[in-house]
């Protein structure tokens, strides 16, 4: 089947603006929290205000006797809820919620009101009276292994070269805990009828996985839990698995068999659905006096749950990111009191890149050499940790192009030397990777006698721009414009969908939607060559569809016939087409290749010491991510992530009471994070090179990629206009009192 009408261009790379934007616009579209149902309850959580305990007394009878309460729910009568496995669903905390009477950290949910009103609940909520039997609780930010740190890429004899090396850097490198912040909060709509199941209209970023993880704890099939996501207000990896409100919300609409919605407060965001963990970071590299490296050695330390694990994975780019013959990488964690923790924007790579970049950067002076022809100079053929081929790596272009945009060349490598309308210049860069995997995904196109046409899937649009790129694939192979294409996600009553998640999901329907669309044309092809309307071909591929009519390849559309036309006379509403792809583990030609997407970011910041104000002003940055569909929301996408990349370096980080377990900066006045008065000017330009091993557009994700490496850049540019090198996360303008700005 051809895909693309020889006659026109494809929408395939058009900017396209968002098909959702109308609704969004207008306060249309709906949310989780949006959805209203008659006679609904309000549930509101009851947590724990200690870090590490046992309950002794739960006093509920005050709050159960208050105007609109209807129940009060506690672990002795909110029903039972089953533990389940990995292997079964993904999970951020196993442990069910009112599980048992053990406190393990701040904010643990020990109750839940359900009430008439949003007010009754708190009320109820606030009057509720806990005693514990307190133990202090450690929350400390400091790290060590707790046991012997693993092995996680090794390569020659790191520590045996790095003692011989002609320039060596052993640094460390700490960032904090930082807390998920997307403006829509988590909230559950939960609805129960003894017949059907459960309806749960969710903020998800994995709908499939969410039905079969709430199946299974509310000890359902599979099939009496739907779950519903229509829009999501971001998630940053937060809502990637459920959390415990969910099964409460469920449990209780199951119980008062009315709906019941839950919404957390921007406070227990804080506590109750994860947070990127703490790190500390040792980075050795050693080189030779022109600047290639002879080692490379990347120790990292992450705090975890008390009970829970979640790997921050630090060195996801460590050991293919450059050439060098010996490597060495390491991790080991630290349990804490805390809750558990959470995939957030760019898991593990984010932090990590921070530190690699940050040492190559720091060798780059040692060296005197330009941090631009350091990385150039240590580019690697092949991946040199799985000696397999990069599937398609344009690093070098990108480090090369982002620089000329940058005006690179003009930089004075002195300290401060660079001024301009008063203020001091600090430029830096890094380079950056994220990996580019596929999952198992599933598709449905429907042609309409109306002459519209439906594309589905049981995947979730959370900001990114999923139900406009679905709508240009679609285009892509049928041929009908923008306003005629219905694209429907989020409801497990559709086609299996991917995780929106790892910038995975854009990558995974690519085959999924091209094949159902194509099974849609040739459906209707054959439908046409039945009716006799069109002459048989023997070739499938010899039928195209273009402005919504069905020709031969070669022929103008006006040849061809309107595909609303043949369902009609064929007495047929709707014709549809579906189209499946296996997950990228299970493809022989993916495992043959390494996989990722390459960047380069390059900062200015602007440094007055007179009055201490730092700012980053302006972001250059090349991307390397295959085919990029719609660079609109493309460039969006990493425009918002370089935005986040500021709040990282310079605002970002959750700070614990010692005593208490808790979160002290648990709202957005005090947990600050980047807003419009400090984006910088940013300039993002994409390196095209389809990588057809991944799917067949050659497209990859592309939502991490930006926020990876550009804390690095910053605290580089930091470097560069005060000559104060800061290792732990945010630069802090303390850091900076007293800095040097003359050359």
């Amino acid at each position: 089947m051809s895909t693309t009408p020889s006659h026109t261009l494809s929408p395939i790379g058009a900017g396209w603006t968002r098909v959702e934007g109308p609704l969004k616009v207008a306060g249309r579209a709906r949310y989780a929290a949006d959805h209203h149902f008659p006679a609904m309850l309000y549930a509101v959580p009851v947590c724990a205000t200690v870090a590490r305990g046992r309950i002794r007394r739960i006093e509920t009878r005050v709050a159960q006797d208050m105007p609109g309460v209807r129940k009060v729910f506690t672990r002795e009568n909110i029903g039972r809820f089953s533990r389940i496995e990995e292997k079964t669903a993904k999970l951020d905390e196993y442990r069910p919620p009112l599980d048992d009477d053990v406190i393990r950290y701040y904010g643990q949910y020990v109750a839940l009101v359900v009430a008439g009103t949003l007010e009754q609940a708190c009320a109820a909520a606030a009057a509720i009276t806990v005693e514990y039997e307190e133990e202090p609780p450690d929350v400390s930010m400091e790290l060590a292994p707790e046991e012997a740190p693993q092995v996680e890429s090794e390569r020659g004899d790191a520590p045996s070269a790095f003692e011989r090396g002609e320039v060596c850097i052993d640094r460390v490198y700490t960032t904090p805990p930082e807390t998920n912040n997307p403006l829509e909060m988590h909230a559950t709509v939960a609805m129960y009828d003894e017949g059907q199941g459960f309806t749960l209209y969710e903020s998800s970023q994995a709908v499939v996985n969410h039905r079969v993880a709430l199946a299974a704890m509310l000890g359902e099939p599979p099939h009496r839990v739907r779950v519903i996501t229509e829009h999501v207000g971001s998630g940053f990896g937060s809502k990637l698995w459920p959390w415990g409100h969910s099964a409460l919300a469920a449990a209780a609409a199951r119980d008062v068999r009315q709906p019941v919605k839950l919404v957390l407060s921007r406070r227990m965001m804080f506590h109750n659905v994860g947070h990127r963990s703490n790190t500390r970071q040792r980075v050795r590299l050693s080189a030779t006096a022109d600047g290639k490296l002879t080692s490379l050695q990347h120790d990292y330390l992450f705090h975890v749950a008390r009970e829970e694990y979640h790997k921050e994975n630090c060195g996801e780019a460590s050991a293919f990111l450059y050439s060098t013959p010996n490597l060495r990488v390491t991790y080991g964690s630290a349990r804490r009191d805390i809750a558990p923790t959470t995939s957030m924007r760019g898991p593990g790579a984010v932090p990590g890149l921070y530190a690699i970049e940050s040492a190559m950067d720091e060798l780059a002076v040692a060296l005197g050499i330009d941090p631009v022809a350091l990385r150039l100079r240590n580019e690697p053929s092949r991946d040199e940790a799985s000696n397999l081929p990069f599937s398609s790596r344009h690093l070098r272009e990108c480090l090369v192009q982002g620089a000329e945009r940058f005006g690179w060349p003009r930089r004075d490598p002195r300290i401060g030397a660079m001024r301009r309308d008063g203020l001091v210049l600090g430029w830096g860069m890094a380079s950056c990777s994220w990996m580019a995997t596929r999952l198992k995904a599933e598709a449905q196109v429907d042609l309409r006698a109306d002459g519209t046409v439906r594309v589905a899937s049981a995947t979730q649009d959370i900001g990114t721009g999923t139900y406009t790129v679905m709508a240009q694939m679609t285009a892509h192979v049928l041929g009908v414009p923008a306003g005629c294409i219905e694209v429907q996600l989020g409801d497990t009553t559709l086609p299996a969908g991917p995780t929106s998640g790892g910038s995975m999901a854009t990558g995974s329907l690519v085959p999924a939607v091209l094949a159902a669309a194509r099974d849609a044309l040739a459906r209707l092809a054959h439908c046409a060559e039945r009716l006799g309307w069109v002459e048989p071909a023997e070739d499938v591929d010899a039928w195209c569809m273009s402005d919504g009519r069905l020709h031969r390849v070669g022929e103008p559309p006006a040849a061809g016939v309107a595909f609303e036309r043949i369902l009609q006379a064929a007495k047929l509403n709707v014709l549809s087409g579906r189209g499946s792809a296996k997950a990228s583990s299970k493809d022989p030609a993916y495992q043959r290749h390494s996989n990722h997407s390459f960047g380069a970011h390059f900062v200015e910041v602007t440094w007055e010491p007179a009055i201490a104000r730092l700012r980053v002003s302006r972001v250059v940055t090349a991307i390397d991510a295959g085919r990029i569909i719609n660079p609109r929301t493309g460039r969006n996408q990493v425009e918002g992530a370089i935005v986040m990349g500021v709040g990282m370096a310079l605002l970002e980080e959750t700070i614990y009471d010692e005593r208490s377990g808790a979160p002290i900066n648990n709202n957005l006045a005090d947990y600050m994070v980047a807003t419009h008065a400090d984006a910088p000017e940013i300039d993002v330009c994409f390196i095209e090179h389809p990588d057809v091993v991944l799917n067949e557009l050659g497209a990859r994700g592309i939502g991490e990629i930006g926020l990876a490496g550009i804390a690095a850049a910053i605290a580089s540019a930091v470097y560069h206009a005060t000559g104060v090198r800061v290792r732990d996360l945010p630069v802090k303008i303390e850091d900076l009192l007293g800095s040097g700005s003359a050359p």
